[in-house]
């Protein structure tokens, strides 16, 4: 099996400055122009059979987008939502900052951001995501996940069997791409946050 890891396009949050998590942001044109130049790359050099995507509207566009160009069938995967991060949602980061300073020396693993999710139960949430498509897909198959950055981040842990307590993050840039394989024997990573797409 191989998974195609993207991250979605650039959306308002990103130029406005705003904490995202579970807020719901549509793309940019600047974000729909990099779907549909990833869109184009993947239907001329990677073409899945099957799409899973988030359902929040700046994954879910550019699923579409690269469903629309490649054919592929799109399904959404509550499971792929960002990390609920309760209050923060949508809030200008300064006034974050302000309002809802992070405690000293950081969140522990089990703490939940007021109204949101631990990393522990985040994590959780993207294993059972990652368990239920390795299981569910037929191995020969190529599966295109659409998700977000911190996602993303769980994903590649639970890829490589990371313990729950990694502190291994996996930077993934706007419609960032990720190949991953998985064979009976070993996983492999084929190809790591390519914005190849984007140069033209």
């Amino acid at each position: 099996m191989e998974l195609l890891v993207i991250r979605h396009g650039q959306s308002e949050a990103d130029v406005t400055n705003r904490h995202e998590g579970r807020a719901d942001f549509p793309l940019t044109e600047l974000g729909r122009e990099q779907a549909a130049r990833l869109a184009d790359w993947v239907a001329r050099t990677c073409t899945p059979d099957l799409i899973w995507s988030s359902p929040l509207q700046r994954a879910a566009e550019t699923a579409r987008i690269i469903a629309a160009r490649t054919g592929a069938p799109l399904v959404f995967k509550d499971g792929l939502v960002e990390m609920d991060n309760g209050v923060l949602a949508g809030l200008p980061r300064d006034e974050a900052r302000q309002k809802y300073p992070p405690p000293p020396g950081g969140r522990r693993y089990h703490e939940r951001i007021p109204g949101g999710e631990s990393e522990l139960e985040f994590r959780a949430r993207v294993e059972s995501v990652f368990a239920e498509l390795v299981h569910s897909v037929e191995p020969e198959r190529r599966v295109a996940v659409v998700a977000h950055g911190g996602t993303i981040t769980m994903l590649f842990r639970a890829f490589l069997g990371l313990p729950l307590t990694s502190d291994v993050w996996l930077g993934t840039a706007d419609t960032g791409v990720h190949l991953w394989r998985i064979l009976p024997e070993r996983r492999v990573v084929l190809l790591a946050n390519s914005t190849a797409h984007l140069q033209g």
